[in-house]
């Protein structure tokens, strides 16, 4: 019960307190404001990375200028997001158990695992990689196991904080990334088999014959490990400062 009332708690801290005279109206401006980080997002995922305007962006800035620009426009994005469906009213549809946080806390640290071997890595199946000529069939890595690492880590998060929030803002914000990252796998695969043509079936065929265990290049591994974890302690200690709940402090005795 302590743990149940902590959680609540946390959440309520970082909602916004509005005169009471001013609450009827909020509620509206709220869910408006929660619509329209939605529409926002969706538009900065399906315009600015398509074309007319990515040719534009990318020549304009550079590839790498656009990169970094996009990266920092979609977190800037992300944040409002969280924030606006925090804000939007509560309207319950289960009632908060303290087992339901366990499955975020814990399926964060393979989520972070999947993120630090999946970006920047080369993979010509999907987005976020980098010097896709140099991908080695011999030694995939995690390409081996997803073709989508981002994609998975982003389904995995998502499917695993619905959990814990059963209120209808919440729901509505992770089931559609959870959607989301479905969809883009297979949107992602459709248009690199346009891309690559007769290509795309045999390479898909050889990432499957490529399953056989490789020699491990020990200090990479290593690296890689060690920032997943890095990401996943930096990730539990801004937790409060984003989405309003201590996950580390409702699993306290």
């Amino acid at each position: 019960m302590t743990i149940k009332v902590m959680y609540i708690e946390g959440a309520a801290r970082f909602r916004s307190r509005v005169p009471e005279e001013s609450a009827p109206a909020m509620p509206s401006l709220n869910w408006l404001n929660f619509i329209a980080a939605f529409l926002v997002f969706f538009a900065s995922h399906m315009v600015l990375v398509r074309p007319p305007l990515r040719p534009l962006l990318v020549a304009l800035l550079s590839p790498r200028g656009f990169s970094l620009c996009y990266s920092l426009l979609s977190l800037a994005i992300l944040w409002w997001l969280i924030v606006a469906a925090r804000d939007a009213p509560y309207v319950a549809l289960w009632s908060w158990e303290p087992w339901q946080t366990f499955v975020p806390v814990l399926m964060l640290l393979p989520v972070c695992l999947i993120l630090a071997f999946g970006i920047g890595v080369p993979n010509p199946f999907s987005f976020g990689g980098r010097h896709n000529n140099r991908f080695d069939l011999e030694r995939p890595g995690i390409v081996g196991l997803t073709r989508h690492p981002i994609l998975v880590a982003a389904f995995l998060w998502s499917v695993a904080h619905v959990v814990p929030n059963g209120d209808l803002a919440h729901v509505i914000l992770f089931g559609t990334f959870a959607v989301f990252s479905l969809a883009g796998m297979k949107l992602i695969d459709r248009r690199k088999q346009r891309e690559l043509g007769l290509a795309w079936p045999a390479l898909v065929a050889d990432i499957k014959r490529s399953s056989r265990p490789a020699k491990v290049n020990w200090q990479p591994f290593l690296s890689r490990v060690t920032a997943g974890l890095v990401l996943y302690v930096v990730l539990a200690v801004a937790h409060p400062l984003f989405a309003g709940v201590d996950p580390v402090a409702t699993l306290m005795p």
